[in-house]
């Protein structure tokens, strides 16, 4: 089977949801746009709204903290600049993430599904020049649906791969063929990426993306089963082009 990009996700705001797109036009050194765009400070952050820049994911609410977070559906309006929110358990929200009044809603909207045990959300927050992905470099996430698939085996049940919150989800590889990517170039379609490192595992991954709640303990069954908790890769775009679901993927250097 040729290998091929089955699916292209982004996640507006950071750890706050995820969309499902056919298409995305791609530049060299750049996410995916839309991408980890926002991300939502919370009480105790150090981020400066006057000064934004890259910052780790501690200065910020996420999945690992608060499982139900993990629930959250995305769609974005890039016409009227909108996002709209969806979750089982909260009313639909759509807000324009740069607006004050929206983003106050925004954080009063995900306050009952944030962790109250941990630190809360304050403010919705605008990434600068670098989104707000896990990595200090503008970054896509690859996803071998294969090694999802190894890991759902050793856990004995079924499990979304939107656990992982990766941008490109890969059909046709090898088993784990991706730990060997590093620094080696990918083409996909007429795109191509450099990979740089392999993506560490945070127990975000043990939450169900479609309720929210805990239900898989993936990072034993990583350690246990391979020896690390690692799922999936970080790439740099190096050629820019448009990416399409169904496109191949091959390694070419």
């Amino acid at each position: 089977m040729t290998a091929r990009v089955a699916e292209i996700w982004r996640h507006p705001i950071k750890s706050h949801g995820r969309e499902r797109i056919d298409m995305v036009k791609l530049a060299p050194g750049q996410a995916i746009p839309w991408d980890r765009r926002w991300a939502v400070a919370h009480e105790r952050s150090c981020f400066d709204i006057d000064n934004p820049r890259w910052q780790p994911c501690t200065e910020f609410s996420r999945g690992a903290k608060s499982p139900r977070l993990q629930a959250i559906w995305t769609h974005v309006d890039p016409w009227r600049r909108t996002i709209t929110l969806r979750h089982p358990d909260r009313p639909d929200l759509t807000i324009d993430p740069d607006n004050e009044d929206d983003a106050n809603r925004f954080i009063q909207w995900v306050m009952p599904i944030s962790n109250g045990n941990r630190l809360l959300p304050a403010r919705l927050v605008r990434a600068g020049d670098t989104p707000m992905t896990d990595t200090d470099f503008p970054s896509i996430s690859i996803i071998n649906l294969a090694s999802h698939r190894e890991v759902a085996a050793r856990l004995g049940q079924d499990i979304s791969p939107l656990r992982w919150r990766g941008n490109l989800l890969i059909e046709g590889l090898a088993p784990w063929a991706e730990n060997d990517w590093i620094w080696k170039t990918i083409r996909l379609g007429e795109v191509e990426v450099e990979v740089v490192e392999r993506i560490a595992r945070c127990s975000a991954t043990t939450a169900n993306p479609e309720i929210g709640e805990r239900d898989a303990d993936t990072l034993r069954a990583l350690r246990e089963g391979w020896g690390h908790q690692n799922c999936g890769v970080y790439a740099k775009v190096t050629r820019g082009g448009t990416l399409r679901e169904g496109d191949p993927v091959e390694v070419v250097g």
